[in-house]
């Protein structure tokens, strides 16, 4: 019997997600969170076989709960399911330690096949996210633009999750002073918006 665990911000999803896994005879869903930091204590109080894991929550996120599961040593497998493709999304996530990325239009069974997956230990990506991986790696590389100081500062937190008031409030600026950067960034890496900005830098090697 794998032993589930779901997060998600959203009952509706939970909901819907604990429906069908109750359907499935090998799978057990022993608890739910609503953010990073129930997750976190669910699965030390669960210890779940796999986590199913939402990436952006209020409050502790699911790149960041990843990463407070693997400090503590819990050794459930982390399988993200989100809304969001974006290739930095992908790469954080798999820094952080996830087991697999898939995402919220796939098909039930799909979903059911990764988790069963990466109970195994198996890495699971959906279609979408490992063509755009294969589209990534075929792509050429980026030079890498020259960022002041500040620039990269503001740059490293906005690929963390940071709202521009976040941003000001760590570096002790103003949130004018940081749309300021963020507009040099954009310039400097031929990008329009902040997700953008964060795969470019990533193609370019700047948040390595």
């Amino acid at each position: 019997m794998i032993r589930l665990l779901l997060v998600d911000d959203h009952p509706v999803v939970r909901d819907g997600l604990r429906a069908m896994f109750d359907t499935i005879e090998d799978i057990t869903v022993v608890g739910e969170a609503s953010d990073g930091d129930q997750a976190v204590a669910r699965a030390v109080a669960e210890s779940p076989d796999v986590v199913v894991m939402d990436l952006r929550m209020p409050g502790t996120g699911g790149v960041e709960a990843i990463r407070e599961l693997r400090r503590r040593g819990v050794a459930a497998r982390v399988l993200v399911l989100t809304t969001f493709d974006a290739d930095a999304d992908l790469l954080d996530a798999v820094a952080a330690g996830a087991t697999g990325y898939l995402l919220k239009d796939a098909p039930g069974e799909e979903l059911v096949r990764a988790v069963r997956s990466a109970h195994r230990g198996e890495a699971v990506l959906s279609p979408a996210v490992a063509s755009r991986l294969m589209t990534r790696a075929a792509a050429p590389a980026v030079a890498a633009p020259t960022l002041s100081k500040r620039e990269l500062e503001v740059l490293r937190l906005v690929a963390g999750g940071a709202t521009n008031r976040e941003a000001a409030r760590t570096l002790f600026i103003s949130e004018t002073t940081v749309k300021t950067h963020l507009l040099h960034l954009f310039d400097k890496l031929g990008v329009r918006d902040r997700a953008a900005a964060v795969d470019a830098a990533h193609r370019a090697g700047l948040l390595e």
